[in-house]
């Protein structure tokens, strides 16, 4: 006879198998799109704002993920969509993508766990209110194809990252990555970039070193 604990196990993974959603069941029916072979795991931290969120083909957002358009659920976001991810993207357990004007996720983006992805931010310009009652503009953001962030790596608004960029674990991203790079750090700072004419990669904190090693004999 199968333990309890076993019975527990098994009931969670049929349980959480059921609440997950796909593109037949009613929930997916809520998005602005949501592709086939497509899956939002059970459970999920926060999810609202379906209608400004388009999912495309054989997206996997993992368990414990946040997926939210809008600043709260009910709120009508100037622009549609908020949020879209495009085909074939893994976002990791617990993660969160929370878009209040514009996040674009390319094609093949993978992710690690506990990533987070935002186009908003709070403000802090009255000194009279809490900063949790301020919102500072939204500025759009973009991750490109066939990229990968790194565990626990955030996002933040007005970022842009090029196509099959490796953003390191624990960075954070505030401005443009080029594509073909790898970056790390906080704020993240590229390391290592494809130089696409030569066809080789080249070492970018090398390059560094040497420029500032002419300048100080300059």
């Amino acid at each position: 006879m199968r333990g309890r604990d076993e019975l527990f196990e098994a009931a969670f993974r049929w349980y959480s198998k059921q609440a997950s959603i796909g593109p037949r069941s009613r929930r997916a029916q809520r998005f602005g799109a949501f592709g086939a072979g497509s899956g939002i795991l059970f459970p999920t931290v926060a999810l609202y704002g379906e209608p400004y969120i388009r999912i495309g083909r054989d997206v996997i957002v993992g368990p414990y993920c946040s997926l939210a358009a809008g600043v709260m659920p009910g709120h009508v976001p100037a622009m549609n969509p908020v949020i879209t991810i495009g085909d074939g993207v893994l976002i990791g357990r617990g993660s969160g993508v929370v878009g209040h004007q514009s996040i674009t996720i390319g094609h093949g983006v993978f992710t690690g766990h506990n990533v987070y992805i935002t186009d908003a931010n709070h403000g802090y310009e009255d000194v009279t209110l809490t900063i949790g009652e301020q919102f500072a503009p939204a500025k759009s953001v973009v991750v490109g194809a066939g990229s990968w962030l790194g565990h626990g790596s955030i996002v933040l608004p007005g970022a842009t990252i090029g196509e099959h960029v490796a953003v390191g674990a624990g960075s954070v991203v505030t401005g443009d990555l080029p594509s073909f790079s790898v970056a790390v750090g906080s704020p993240a700072q590229v390391v290592r970039h494809y130089d696409v004419d030569r066809e080789a990669w080249v070492n970018d904190l090398r390059t560094r070193a040497s420029d500032q090693r002419a300048a100080g004999d300059g």
